[in-house]
Order: C-alpha cells, then sequence, then structure tokens
C-alpha cells in the first residue's frame, strides 16, 4: 500500500506540507550551525508542517477506506 494518497488536493497539501518541514529542518540546521537561536523558529515550523502531513495522509486514507465500505 503506498504511504500518499491517491492524485488529489489531499496529497497535493501532503507533498507540499512535506516539503516545507525538509526545508524548515534545512533551514534549522543552518541557523544553529551559524549560532543563531532563530533554528528554534523553524524546529517549530518543522513540527508543524509534519503534523499536517500526516493529517493529510491520515485523512485521504480514511476517506477511502469509507468509500470502500460504501462500495461493498
Amino acid at each position: 500500500m503506498p504511504s500518499l494518497p491517491p492524485p488529489g488536493p489531499d496529497r497535493r497539501l501532503a507533498v507540499l506540507a512535506l516539503a516545507v518541514c525538509v526545508l524548515a529542518v534545512a533551514a534549522a540546521v543552518v541557523s544553529f550551525v551559524e549560532g543563531s537561536f532563530v533554528g528554534i523558529v523553524w524546529v517549530l515550523l518543522a513540527g508543524i508542517s509534519s503534523n499536517m502531513a500526516w493529517f493529510y495522509v491520515r485523512k485521504a486514507k480514511l476517506e477511502r477506506a469509507r468509500r470502500a465500505a460504501a462500495a461493498g
């Protein structure tokens, strides 16, 4: 079973949230390496975006299961 939902708005949002998470983690690493504590903000943004990605993946899986149950 694929980990991403089928093509549609939920998949796009999940992929975009995952991309934001990866970029925020990279920005946090760069920020901490340079000695700036602004990296804390990037870590928080990474946490929020990863939760959004999981939410949209889970939402799509539940919707797919609901459709399968309704179909028989």
